[in-house]
């Protein structure tokens, strides 16, 4: 009884507010949890900008429709999903990931809401539950799931240290060496093969 459970942006799919500042030409909005570990300060600072430069939902949807999975990650996600059950923790929302889960093959998606006003402006945003991965995964631990996590920023690795096995994949430095205990991958098949070991490990221990 193995899950698997994985972050999206920066794994599976770009990171979506990167994107969006490359497109905007603004440069403020590529802060992501790869810099700051603080959600809720991070969030009301996107939600601020987009406010001052007067852009809505709409124009953040566009942009993720053009966008794509990385490539190989639904490959790997098909792969991967016929021998472990597969959960996406992600810090996203559902306004944003749904395009995106429909090109990766609608895998089960754990996010939060935004809230827009008449005219398509965030205004806010609920989070599902806080510390909403490692709650997850505690869960999963409870109900006699062997977890193995794999994230790349900050917010995954209270998930990833919560996990019976934890993997950075495409993390940036700074996450890196303040979370030595975790291997780092690059590659799908180099985190394919750090899943298939972590999962064997687990399981004769």
């Amino acid at each position: 009884m193995q899950l698997v459970c994985l972050d999206l942006e920066g794994v599976l799919v770009p990171e979506i507010w990167i994107e969006f500042a490359e497109r905007t030409g603004i440069p403020e909005l590529r802060r992501t949890t790869r810099d700051e570990p603080d959600y809720d300060k991070l969030m009301k600072f996107r939600l601020e900008l987009l406010k001052q430069h007067q852009l809505g939902l709409p124009d953040i949807q566009k942009v993720i429709t053009e966008m794509g999975p990385e490539p190989g990650a639904r490959e790997f996600l098909d792969s991967l999903r016929q021998r472990y059950q597969v959960i996406i923790l992600s810090d996203t929302f559902y306004e944003f990931a749904m395009p995106l889960m429909a090109q990766l093959g609608m895998p089960t998606l754990f996010c939060h809401k935004l809230e827009a006003d008449d005219q398509g402006f965030l205004v806010n945003y609920h989070l599902r539950m806080p510390n909403q991965k490692r709650e997850a995964v505690q869960r999963f631990k409870e109900i006699n799931f062997q977890v193995i996590a794999a994230g790349d920023s900050y917010n995954d690795t209270a998930m990833l240290m919560e996990a019976h096995a934890g993997i950075l994949f495409r993390a940036p430095q700074n996450v890196i060496a303040e979370f030595p205990q975790f291997p780092v991958e690059t590659e799908y098949a180099a985190l394919r093969a750090q899943i298939d070991l972590a999962a064997a490990r687990i399981a004769a221990a």
